[in-house]
């Protein structure tokens, strides 16, 4: 009777998480945010001119700008700008998955010079005094009225100007003198007299200062809304912009990929996915079932989470969740095997299920949380895509850890007493001729396959062949180098207008009698009546008139032609090596806690291998590099250092198991066995991940194949670094200290997994 509760317990809970995802994922897939890459948004067109009439727009001041607006559209949730300096004084700025087109437009426009002012307009304070961040949407202790609060930097200076407000006193004025007037962007002509009497003033509050105040915390108040004041909380932690940004124009803009590459990726995406479920059943059989339902509710829980967060998705975060899938199914692979490691020991199936769970654990804990230590610094640090990225990889992990570790094993045990699996260990994928008796003897060498095999034997071919490969590599960088997509390059941007709609072909036709070919064109407006044609180059000057010209006879209105710089394109690769330079110190630094400083460095070296063979097959098959690859490498270390860490693992796992180590050979013997015991994981774990990937690159839009390719090829290189290179050396560079003492790695406790 309690077997059969269990049993009816299972399909409860497959019941209701599969009727609640029938009934509702397509809701809520229709309700997320796609990027602007899939799904288009909408743009603006600002042009930049100095705060100080007397100063010139300089690059300094147009980069300074950039960074800004990235803050700023940041807090505005999640979404991802593709943001764009055009000549010499303007910004382009493209925005998806934005609700409020003009609350976004305000945010990126005004100034936000904060300024504390007499009622004489005298600056007493400005936001150089502000301490950064600390401003946020508050209550009034009283009213319990919404207010903005912030700090100062100096509590000091704040008493010296509270002491002297709170001494004004002009009999004159109709008003009290002993106010502190706070203003956002305050301009030459205004004043407090011309405006304390309107019921809408340009200052944004004046509180009366009755004595002097010593204290650095500063409490705004005004008629706030709650979103009005957490909106004038975040405009001052975004801090103010070094120019003013008059708007030249707005518009919607249309999918870089357009709605059929979508609908093409996302049929690529369910395929590969469901080639995912049929592996995990046909090697796995019943944990494989398990897999597949707990996989499909992670699924589900990353777009509930992701909708509610009202994340925007683009590629970089389609790449987030396809490591995401390879990590929770990596998990179910890593549990599912010990178990049949266990099983062929000759245990019973509850045994060997309590066991491989236990044994399991640790390396499941040790490799999410390095990942997920990445991710958080690429948060931190990142901007643009790579937040974006970290963003949905943080989810990611979170949920599959969830699902693969808890979900996993709460439906696996809710089976694993059933009289029929106990007699029947194929259902999980192990023969009965494979099982030894319980009293036999452990074979001293790991098997695959039912055959020894000792790979450490070929270590110095593996080095030599990665080295070699290392040199070719770094001479073709050096010949060919990459072959820089549009967001690294100057090139120049033709806006077309048109009373009627446009379509691309006609555009490229238009082109082509200027010899010209454009990287992108992209439709946008109501009824695309607007082209947009990227150039990598730019337009020679003597054609730029014949364009105008043939455009304004054509369509009616004349063209806009204008340089694109390919500062933003560089400052986010800048940012992303500046914040994987920041998370490799956190994950050597973590590796060295949980393991030792030798593990830590041979880690990292295995992650720099394998990003440096994405960039060195995109520089040798002349593949277009750009931004969407470099959420592709991050991808890769993500995975890479997954799977390193699980290898590692199970080498530390049989050093304690050991007495001390005495000697190379057996140092050697640790090792090799440890490879062999993690190979079948290793290898179905970048299979899985694979087959989404491919399905992607033959199933998906040709706009995403570059994106497709770097993956396959990070994948298939990082699962080689993993088991031939970097155990490898560890093992050579360990070696040395071996020969002079021996070293007892028994010392710490192994992480205790869920029991039944």
């Amino acid at each position: 009777m309690k077997n059969r509760g269990r049993i009816i317990a299972f399909f409860l809970i497959v019941l209701v998480f599969g009727g609640t995802i029938g009934t509702t994922v397509m809701g809520i897939a229709k309700n997320i945010n796609l990027g602007l890459d899939l799904q288009g948004g909408f743009e603006v067109l600002y042009e930049v001119e100095p705060v100080d009439k007397t100063q010139k727009v300089t690059r300094h001041m147009m980069e300074g700008t950039v960074q800004t607006l990235n803050d700023r559209v940041n807090r505005l949730g999640i979404s991802e700008a593709v943001i764009d300096i055009e000549g010499e004084d303007r910004i382009r700025v493209q925005l998806a998955g934005v609700e409020d087109q003009t609350e976004a437009r305000d945010m990126l426009a005004t100034s936000a010079r904060l300024s504390f002012r007499d009622v004489n307009d005298e600056e007493l304070l400005n936001g150089s005094d502000v301490k950064e961040g600390s401003a946020k949407q508050d209550f009034h202790p009283d009213t319990n009225q919404p207010i903005v609060t912030l700090q100062l930097k100096s509590a000091t200076k704040f008493g010296e100007v509270t002491s002297q407000i709170k001494d004004m006193n002009d009999p004159s004025t109709p008003y009290e003198d002993n106010l502190l007037v706070i203003w956002m962007d305050f301009e030459e002509g205004d004043s407090f007299a011309a405006e304390y009497n309107k019921e809408e003033p340009k200052f944004v509050s004046s509180p009366r200062v009755a004595k002097t105040i010593n204290s650095p915390d500063v409490m705004i108040e005004g008629n706030f809304t709650v979103d009005s004041a957490k909106y004038l909380a975040d405009i001052i932690n975004s801090g103010s912009l070094p120019v003013n940004m008059k708007e030249l124009y707005s518009t919607s803009v249309g999918a870089q990929f357009g709605e059929q590459a979508l609908n093409k990726t996302i049929f690529a995406g369910f395929i590969g996915v469901g080639l995912v479920f049929l592996f995990l059943l046909f090697f796995y059989r019943f944990p494989g079932l398990i897999a597949t339902i707990n996989l499909a509710i992670y699924i589900y829980l990353i777009l509930v989470v992701f909708n509610w967060m009202h994340g925007v998705l683009t590629l970089p975060g389609i790449a987030a969740l396809i490591l995401g899938v390879g990590m929770a199914v990596d998990a179910n692979v890593i549990t599912f095997e010990r178990i049949k490691e266990e099983l062929r020991t000759g245990k019973s199936l509850i045994a060997a299920f309590k066991a491989g769970t236990r044994n399991s654990l640790s390396s499941i804990i040790d490799a999410n949380i390095t990942t997920l230590l990445a991710a958080v610094i690429l948060f931190i640090f990142g901007t643009s895509s790579v937040k974006g990225f970290a963003t949905m990889l943080i989810v990611s992990i979170l949920v599959s850890f969830l699902t693969a570790v808890y979900g996993t094993r709460l439906l696996l045990q809710l089976w694993i007493k059933n009289p029929f699996l106990k007699k029947h260990p194929e259902w999980f994928g192990v023969k009965k001729k494979s099982i030894r008796s319980i009293n036999e003897k452990q074979p001293e060498k790991a098997l695959f396959m039912n055959r020894e095999l000792d790979v450490i034997q070929h270590r110095k071919k593996f080095f030599i062949g990665s080295l070699a490969m290392v040199l070719i590599g770094a001479v073709s960088l050096i010949l060919f180098q990459l072959n820089p997509g549009i967001d690294f390059t100057s090139g120049s941007r033709i806006e077309i207008l048109s009373d009627n709609s446009l379509t691309t072909e006609e555009v490229e036709k238009g082109l082509e009698q200027f010899d010209l070919t454009a990287k992108s064109i992209v439709l946008s407006g109501e009824n695309n009546e607007i082209a947009v044609a990227r150039f990598d180059k730019e337009v020679p000057e003597n054609k730029i008139a014949e364009i105008k010209a043939e455009f304004t006879e054509k369509y009616g209105s004349e063209p806009n032609v204008s340089v694109v710089s390919p500062i933003v394109g560089q400052e986010l690769v800048k940012n992303a090596i500046y914040a994987l330079a920041i998370a490799s110190v956190g994950m050597i630094i973590y590796v060295a806690f949980r393991f030792e400083l030798f593990f830590a460095i041979t880690a990292i070296i295995a992650l720099l291998h394998d990003a440096f063979f994405i960039l060195v097959v995109f520089s040798i098959f002349r593949i277009e590099f750009d931004v969407t690859i470099v959420a592709a490498i991050l991808t890769i270390i993500g995975y890479s250092i997954n799977d390193t860490i699980v290898t590692f693992d199970r080498i530390r796992e049989n050093l304690r198991n050991r007495k001390p180590i005495k000697t190379f050979k057996e140092l050697a013997l640790v090792v090799n066995n440890s490879l062999l015991q993690t190979f079948t994981r290793s290898i179905n774990t970048s299979l899985t991940t694979l087959l989404a990937v491919l399905a992607f690159l033959f199933l998906g839009a040709s706009s995403i194949t570059g994106f497709a390719i770097a993956l396959a090829v990070g994948l298939i290189v990082g699962t080689y670094s993993s088991l031939f290179l970097a155990s490898q050396l560890w093992l050579v560079w360990r070696g040395k200290n071996i020969k002079e003492k021996p070293v007892d790695f028994r010392k710490k406790k192994r992480l205790e997994g869920p029991q039944v």
